[in-house]
């Protein structure tokens, strides 16, 4: 979109915060550059430039605004609607790999070689995978400076720079601020700081493109929770993290503008990849305005998109666990699937504490499920299979359902194993690899729904009329969904 110089200009001078993370606005004037809605009084349209990434503003030599914060956008929702190389690429960046493994772990990931990946990043991006690391380490290092007590030599270490020095001056060239004057400037709020009877714990607010309905988000989450590692508790969702380099507990709660997010970690350098498997359990980089604009076409779709619009689809924080509680829930009620889960957990889980709730464990490893004995599952014989053969193969690293994968590839794999039919591909499709158009003509509350609305009800004929609602068919699951009445319930293979 940056590309438009006159629509950015239009979404400038208008202050639209819907393209927050779309582009960044350059000053020329001024070397500072902002977001679209930066509430300043917006400059001459010759003294704009526009960038696609806070990363290449950076690079350009342009520090962040003061005003707007635009290091603090939401994320672009095109790496969550599309599966090519860029896309992939930047899904894993913001899950941490160039911080963990550099740019030839993420190139060995992808499966093409460093030049390929520096090249189409800089070509879209207008910066290259280290470029846009540097910026998202950046944007840690001040979240850990203004939300935490924590000495600066502990904060750079667990933003991911590797030296003092690197973290001073990075701070200095993108903020034009020392870290000791960010700390000084800091809002002094209470959901801004840490919490001191918690070690280790964080408060701060996730930002997303309104509108948000957080109704089916957050009750499909509570109402499939599985006892020990998820809970709703007192007006929040609240699970346990298995991250790189330790765990978490993360408790997330809906307001109208933000979602307050508090986050205790064994490690803070996972902040930044807890913080972007968050966004993305709630789908919160979701362009709600241009989904539901499509959806609308649909004038049986469109009443339910004005009753509640801005749905987003519940994801996972882990795509493996996922996959493996879809095979628990085949053929049987979501409480019998939370009954299984809840069985696999306590006898093979992590076990953790939790101060502050109930949750007991994390949800137990591929590695850990694959060593079980088979015939300690409480399951017909045929769906044993699946599962033993599901978690061997995530265990051995044949099957990878992880942020770089395709999704095309992925799905004719899950097709390959025994005991998996299109719903369950689809399903984890549309919650686990993130496709926006995944969608599940045979599921019983969709089709349900379909005959109450006078929608056809066969699987081929929904199929066909679905045709309308792309490349957003997995949120018309969620319009879909919301008209039955019945409590969600995992369907045959």
């Amino acid at each position: 979109m940056h590309t438009d110089t006159e629509r950015c200009v239009r979404a400038v001078q208008s202050k639209d915060a819907r393209f927050d993370g779309w582009f960044f606005t350059a000053v020329l004037t001024t070397r500072i550059y902002c977001r679209p809605s930066c509430p300043v009084v917006p400059p001459k349209a010759e003294n704009m430039t526009f960038y696609p990434s806070a990363a290449a503003c950076q690079q350009a030599g342009f520090r962040a605004c003061k005003r707007c914060r635009p290091d603090t956008s939401p994320g672009s929702p095109e790496w969550n609607q599309r599966a090519d190389l860029v896309a992939r690429a930047m899904r894993l960046i913001a899950d941490g790999i160039v911080d963990r493994e550099g740019v030839p772990g993420l190139a060995s990931r992808l499966g093409y070689s460093t030049r390929q990946i520096e090249r189409q990043l800089l070509a879209e991006l207008g910066a290259g995978p280290l470029a846009l690391a540097r910026a998202q380490r950046a944007q840690t290092a001040r979240l850990l400076i203004e939300t935490t007590p924590l000495p600066m030599a502990e904060i750079a270490f667990a933003a991911g720079f590797s030296s003092i020095r690197t973290f001073n001056d990075t701070v200095r060239e993108v903020f034009a601020l020392s870290p000791s004057e960010l700390r000084t400037r800091a809002p002094k709020k209470g959901d801004t700081t840490s919490s001191p009877g918690t070690p280790g714990a964080l408060t701060l607010r996730l930002p997303f493109r309104a509108p948000l309905n957080p109704d089916n988000l957050f009750g499909h989450l509570a109402a499939t929770a599985v006892p020990g590692v998820e809970e709703w508790r007192d007006g929040a969702y609240r699970r346990t993290l298995r991250l790189p380099y330790g765990h978490g507990i993360v408790t997330l709660a809906p307001n109208p503008d933000h979602i307050a997010c508090r986050l205790t970690l064994s490690d803070l350098r996972d902040l930044t990849v807890a913080i972007s498997r968050c966004r993305r359990m709630l789908d919160l980089d979701a362009d709600p305005v241009a989904i539901d604009d499509q959806l609308r076409t649909d004038p049986v779709l469109a009443p339910l998109v004005d009753k509640a619009p801005g749905r987003r689809v519940p994801r996972t924080v882990d795509e493996a666990e996922f996959a493996v509680r879809a095979v628990l829930g085949q053929q049987v009620s979501t409480a019998a699937a939370r009954t299984h889960a809840a069985r696999l957990v306590t006898a093979h889980g992590e076990p953790l504490n939790d101060p502050e709730g109930g949750l007991t464990h994390l949800f137990p490893s591929p590695e850990a499920l694959a060593a079980l004995d088979p015939e300690s599952l409480a399951m017909p014989r045929t769906r044993r299979a699946t599962f033993t053969t599901l978690v061997a193969q995530l265990a051995d690293g044949s099957l990878n359902l992880g942020v770089e994968g395709d999704w095309t590839q992925t799905r004719a794999r899950l097709l390959a194993l025994p005991g998996f039919g299109p719903w369950t591909v689809d399903v984890i499709a549309m919650r686990a690899l993130g496709d926006p158009d995944a969608f599940l003509p045979t599921d019983l509350g969709i089709r349900k729904a379909a005959q109450e609305l006078g929608l056809p009800s066969t699987p081929a004929a929904l199929t066909a009329r679905a045709a309308v609602w792309r490349p957003w068919r997995a949120y018309a699951v969620q319009y879909l969904w919301a008209t039955d009445s019945h409590p969600i319930n995992f369907l045959p293979v």
